[in-house]
């Protein structure tokens, strides 16, 4: 369950929305600005039906010698790390956020999904929740798109490391107001999903086009409001602060970065990031 925690964290702090127009493609190579080899950025979605990688993202794959998500997923230690923060703060419960008949509704959604009553997870973030729910938002066997990268990663001896901490990615989660989480959880659980499914839909859709500015415009869409008016929380400042670590890993060795699509493009993605700092970033298509 944490592992499934871990892997919506990143879906949901990562499709966000942007204004500046990029490229279509999730496969990114960089290099100059005195990279003696180049390295490549690859738009994930962490949650598919189908995760194969195409030749272009195998030949990368091949052609660097460790590979970069957003969090350390290899780590051994990492669900371990996640229990402490999954807690809302300061003794706060989801039950006394919202109204008796709205918390029913959360306990019926979550009984009928996961098998567990809200009152188990009373203390839980909000958006804690939600991730539980995610694999319940497609019609298919879940895949992971990380999952795939870790696996010819460990088939070719290679290192797997993160751009930041378990911490630090689940401390957005109390940056961001617990009634504003909790709003979406009962929108969620009083249509028992049902127009979550729909935007799911067509967000994989969207993905599996390879159209980031889509992905932009559909982010920005009325449904979608508390995730941009914390993009700057859930998303630049990461992408800002993920900068120099890039720079150190692909100035080092030949590095594979695999991040949400939605870190990608806009003025604060890490491809503009990236080029103002002198390097050249082409999308390889």
């Amino acid at each position: 369950m944490l592992k499934l925690i871990i892997t919506g964290v990143t879906l949901l702090v990562t499709v966000l929305g942007f204004s500046q127009k990029t490229e279509n493609s999730l496969l990114w190579k960089i290099s100059g600005n005195g990279l003696s080899e180049p390295s490549y950025l690859y738009g994930t979605i962490h949650i598919t039906c189908d995760a194969t990688l195409d030749n272009n993202v195998l030949a990368a794959l091949d052609a660097t010698q460790q590979l970069y998500l957003e969090i350390d997923m290899d780590d051994p230690t990492m669900q371990t790390k996640m229990m402490g923060d999954m807690m809302m703060k300061d003794g706060k419960k989801m039950s006394q956020l919202v109204s008796v008949e709205d918390f029913d509704a959360i306990d019926k959604l979550l009984t009928k999904n996961v098998g567990m009553s809200a009152k188990m997870v009373d203390n839980f973030k909000p958006m804690m929740i939600s991730m539980m729910l995610l694999p319940k938002m497609i019609d298919c066997p879940m895949q992971s798109i990380e999952g795939e990268l870790m696996k010819v990663t460990a088939e070719q001896g290679e290192e797997i490391y993160g751009l930041e901490t378990v911490a630090a990615q689940m401390a957005i989660f109390d940056a961001i107001p617990y009634e504003e989480q909790i709003e979406e959880l009962v929108k969620s659980a009083k249509d028992d999903m049902a127009a979550d499914k729909e935007k799911y839909k067509r967000m994989l859709a969207i993905y599996n086009s390879k159209d980031l500015n889509a992905i932009m415009a559909f982010m920005k869409e009325e449904e979608n409001k508390m995730y941009d008016d914390h993009s700057d929380i859930m998303l630049d400042n990461r992408n800002k602060n993920w900068i120099a670590k890039i720079e150190e890993a692909a100035k080092t060795t030949p590095t594979f970065f695999g991040v949400g699509a939605a870190h990608l493009p806009g003025e604060n993605g890490v491809i503009n990031l990236l080029r103002k700092k002198g390097y050249k970033v082409e999308a390889i298509k």
